[in-house]
C-alpha cells in the first residue's frame, strides 16, 4: 500500500466516538479517530514496511502513527532514527505503541536506557522509564533497586505527568517482585500520593502505587 491509500482507508475508518475520546485525552485535530483494532487490521495488511512506516510517521497523524508502530522494523532502526522517532512524539497513546512494539524490539534499548531516564523529553523519558520498569519485572540482575527507589522518591512527584506514569510503574513493580523492598515501595506512594484519587472501572485495580501491590501481591498467595 502507498501512503495516500492507507491515509484514505484511515480517514475511511474515523469514528466519532474515537475521535471525541482521543480528543479528552490531548489529541488535536490531527486524527481521524480510528479504532484500535481497524488500526491492527490496516497493519496486518500491510506487514513490515519500513519506508511506508517512516511515510505514515512523518504526517504527524495520531492514527498513520499507531500503523507506524506496528509496521516498522525495530531491528534495523539506527540509534538516530530512534532518538528522532521518541523525540517527535505528542500523544500518550503513540508513545506506549512505540515503547511495546518499537523500543521493546530494538536490539540496543539497553544502551538508551538510562539515557532516555535523563532526557528533559518528556516522552524519551517516559519511555526509558518504560525500559527500566521491563527490567524490574523481567530481568532485573545488575540494576541498583534502592538507587531507582531513591530517584523516584525524590523527582517523581515534581517530574511532568506524562513520566510519572512510567516512574509509577517501575515503583510499582518493585513493590510486586521485590519483597524485600515491597515496604518501602508502599511508603514511597503513600508519601507522593500520586493517583491516589485516580478513577478506576469496577474490576480495575488503581494505579496507586500501595493498591496496586497489595492487590497484585494477595491474588498470587492465592
Amino acid at each position: 500500500m502507498k501512503l495516500k491509500e492507507v491515509l484514505a482507508e484511515l480517514e475511511k475508518l474515523s469514528n466519532l466516538s474515537t475521535f471525541a475520546h482521543n480528543t479528552k485525552l490531548g489529541v488535536g485535530e490531527n486524527q481521524f479517530g480510528v479504532k484500535l483494532g481497524d488500526i491492527r487490521k490496516i497493519a496486518n495488511k500491510i506487514k513490515k514496511n519500513q519506508e511506508l512506516a517512516f511515510a505514515l510517521w512523518e504526517t504527524g497523524n495520531l492514527d498513520a502513527q499507531l500503523v507506524a508502530c506496528l509496521i516498522i522494523n525495530p531491528k534495523v532502526l539506527t540509534l538516530k532514527e530512534l532518538e528522532e522517532i521518541v523525540n517527535s512524539i505528542n500523544s500518550a497513546q503513540v508513545a506506549d505503541w512505540f515503547n511495546s512494539y518499537v523500543l521493546k524490539e530494538y536490539p540496543d534499548n539497553e544502551k538508551v536506557r538510562e539515557t532516555w531516564c535523563n532526557s528533559k523529553n518528556k516522552w524519551a523519558a517516559r519511555s526509558g522509564w518504560s525500559l527500566t520498569t521491563g527490567r524490574i519485572s523481567r530481568n532485573p540482575e545488575g540494576l541498583d533497586i534502592v538507587k531507582i527507589l531513591d530517584r523516584i522518591e525524590k523527582e517523581m512527584a515534581k517530574t511532568k505527568p506524562e513520566v510519572q506514569w512510567t516512574m509509577n510503574f517501575a515503583l510499582a513493580q518493585i513493590g510486586i517482585h521485590f519483597p524485600k523492598y515491597r515496604k518501602r515501595a508502599i511508603e514511597i506512594g503513600e508519601k507522593l500520593g500520586i493517583y491516589r484519587d485516580f478513577p478506576v472501572s469496577k474490576g480495575c485495580t488503581s494505579p496507586f502505587a500501595p493498591i496496586w501491590i497489595n492487590e497484585i501481591v494477595s491474588r498470587e498467595k492465592k
